[in-house]
């Protein structure tokens, strides 16, 4: 679960290639030290030291609160239910992996040997076990929902920058009932590409931007223990104030085994898409 925005309707039916939602998808990983309990990961307050009151004290702050015990590697069954642009839904069974920092596969369809990786900084499209699309690009809600946890803040910060994120303009607001704080924006600004970030577990909760399909809008919820981590198990997409895509993630498998040719383009038709427990 995890695709890129700008690309998920180019795949298949227009399918998105989700793997987001993934959140569960790009994985962390660490020693221990102050490591959350697994029942609820993370759920001490951040430190009274740190204040936060910009992008890159945030990002600093996501990482340091979890470097230690993100999961490092996460397998998922993902219901994607895909609204089409003449109306109705019709709803795929997809199989993500994800190895922490940039790497995620997503199979939309393992008949056809049909689905997306996303490797670093690339992003590979195939059908009928053949690679049919390649392009630079990285995803923003990798980057947000696992590598932030994983790898450097440093790192982040530039992954972010490079995506159009402004790391200067900050805000505090309420999500849901819930205190978040907000990337990429000043208070008021729906427009301006942002994420949002729930304040008390430093999890990422929203994304807003103007794409090329239009005003777009992404939620990540319904966040559930991963490992040492937290998954999102519900990841909704939407445009111009419609629904287009919902992710809704079971079967966690957090630490697992997944060989790196998985995430081989070259290899994308015999490499397993699975965990090898």
């Amino acid at each position: 679960m995890m695709t890129d925005l700008r690309t998920r309707w180019t795949t298949t039916p227009r399918l998105l290639v989700v793997g987001l939602i993934i959140l569960g998808a790009a994985c962390h990983h660490r020693p221990s030290g102050g490591t959350p309990s697994p029942a609820a990961p993370g759920t001490a307050p951040a430190p009274a030291a740190v204040v936060i009151r910009n992008g890159p004290t945030l990002v600093q702050a996501m990482h340091d609160r979890y470097a230690a015990s993100w999961y490092r590697s996460l397998t998922f069954t993902q219901k994607t239910t895909l609204g089409l642009p003449s109306g109705g839904d019709v709803v795929q069974t997809w199989y993500a992996a994800v190895k922490v920092p940039g790497r995620q596969r997503i199979d939309s369809d393992l008949a056809s040997k049909a689905g997306v990786l996303f490797a670093r900084d690339s992003i590979y499209n195939f059908s009928g076990g053949k690679l049919v699309r390649a392009d630079s690009g990285s995803n923003e809600l990798l980057v947000l929902g696992f590598d932030v946890y994983g790898q450097s803040a440093a790192r982040t910060e530039a992954a972010l920058r490079g995506l159009g994120f402004d790391l200067t303009r900050f805000h505090e607001a309420t999500w849901q009932g819930t205190p978040v704080y907000v990337v990429g924006a000043l208070r008021g600004d729906t427009t301006s590409k942002q994420f949002w970030v729930e304040r008390d577990r430093l999890l990422f909760v929203r994304m807003l931007e103007n794409a090329r399909q239009g005003h777009t809008d992404v939620r990540f919820a319904k966040y559930a223990p991963a490992g040492n981590g937290w998954v999102a198990t519900e990841v909704t997409q939407i445009v111009n104030g419609k629904r287009r895509i919902l992710e809704q993630l079971s079967d966690l498998n957090a630490n697992v085994s997944v060989a790196d040719a998985a995430f081989d383009p070259k290899q994308w038709a015999t490499a397993s898409h699975r965990s090898s427990r």
